[in-house]
């Protein structure tokens, strides 16, 4: 899927100014991220288990 066919948004923790922030996009198969700041670079994408691990490691800190 090209990055142009994600459907990107910020966490709602974002702030106003709009930096040091990422995006995602959720497909059936991975969770997609990149930098906000800069959306023209390459993003990443990992699977939905591997997110759900991440998600539930940095809500405990």
């Amino acid at each position: 899927m090209s990055r142009s066919e994600l459907d990107w948004f910020k966490s709602s923790y974002s702030s106003a100014q709009g930096d040091s922030c990422i995006e995602i996009a959720v497909t059936g198969q991975a969770i997609h991220v990149r930098d906000s700041k800069d959306v023209t670079r390459p993003h990443f994408a990992v699977g939905r288990a591997e997110w759900a691990r991440f998600v539930g490691f940095v809500s405990e800190v």
